[in-house]
């Protein structure tokens, strides 16, 4: 019998650390060959879109997609449906906005486990909207050694909130955001948010916000002083990645160049070759982990007895 599980469901059921296990997990599977990855689709819709994105993760034994639809930056609809792999049969299905705020954050803290500079202690945080919440606390939860947290966003009053929410201090702007060890972007700006020359030497970045082949965080520089570029999937980055797509057409960057972060986590590319290395994760957001993600906490709906059945 399928489970429902609501908003209050998953927040109940699932912590950063459980969506940490689970994409590192799902890196692992996606290296080893396991998981088919589709990249998101969009449909329009009147005033807003559809988008669908799927996977099929065969050693977890469960496939799914998941489906919103978003009219504006603020009203945005998640679902995530699985199913079981080895027989016709709907496992659950997950209203997602807290599995995607999880998952997403769960990725930049996979990345930066594995790519921040040893001993990382400052984050900065430019975006204080949907995701900036979990990308702290996974950053945080990933690299103890973090202990000052500084954001920046254009509204006070959202700064303001944000910074008592997660314990950070408030930037004076962008470049204070952007001068520290670990930076996130995590804006709907179609323009850059975070320059090159902003950088300290070892700095990891992690831009999550930007999905959108006419949209970029990042400016030239950034690419060009990286040692070291991947991503989640770069099928999808090729479709989406405004921060790749463009910086590859201007001859600033190869996709030969582009790497994926399953390579770094399973152990087949060091990613970072010293701690002076600036280093850069492109974050879209795959399938995968909402397959992940969505059976954990399936998984523990069934055994706590929470969920509605359908």
């Amino acid at each position: 019998m399928a489970l429902y599980l609501t908003e209050s469901d998953v927040d109940a059921l699932l912590t950063i650390e459980d969506a940490l296990e689970a994409v590192e997990a799902s890196f692992l599977r996606l290296a080893g060959g396991s998981v088919e990855n589709r990249p998101r689709y969009r449909i329009d819709l009147d005033g807003g879109l559809m988008a669908v994105m799927a996977a099929a993760d065969l050693e977890l034994d469960k496939a799914g997609l998941k489906t919103y639809t978003a009219f504006g930056y603020e009203d945005v609809r998640f679902l995530v449906l699985v199913f079981e792999a080895g027989r016709a049969e709907l496992a659950g299905v997950i209203e997602a906005n807290r599995l995607g705020q999880l998952r997403t954050g769960a990725a930049s803290g996979v990345a930066a486990k594995h790519l921040a500079r040893q001993g990382a202690k400052t984050l900065g945080v430019i975006g204080c909207g949907f995701q900036a919440e979990t990308q702290v606390a996974a950053i945080r939860a990933a690299v103890p050694a973090v202990e000052r947290v500084v954001a920046y966003c254009r509204t006070p009053e959202r700064l303001e909130r944000f910074c008592e929410a997660v314990g950070a201090h408030p930037a004076d702007g962008h470049h204070e955001a952007g001068a520290q060890e670990i930076v996130v972007t995590s804006t709907t700006s179609k323009d850059p948010v975070l320059r090159g020359d902003w950088l300290v030497p070892g700095a990891l970045v992690c831009a999550i916000g930007a999905n959108d082949p006419g949209a970029r965080e990042l400016d030239n520089l950034v690419l060009e002083r990286a040692a070291f570029v991947c991503c989640d999937s770069r099928e999808q980055s090729m479709l989406e990645s405004g921060d790749l797509i463009d910086p590859v057409a201007q001859g600033v960057l190869d996709w030969l160049e582009v790497h994926e972060l399953q390579e770094v986590v399973a152990g087949e590319l060091a990613g970072r070759q010293s701690d002076e290395d600036i280093v850069v994760f492109k974050s879209n957001g795959i399938a995968a982990w909402d397959v992940a993600v969505g059976a954990l906490a399936l998984e523990r709906a069934r055994e706590r007895g929470v969920g509605q059945e359908l």
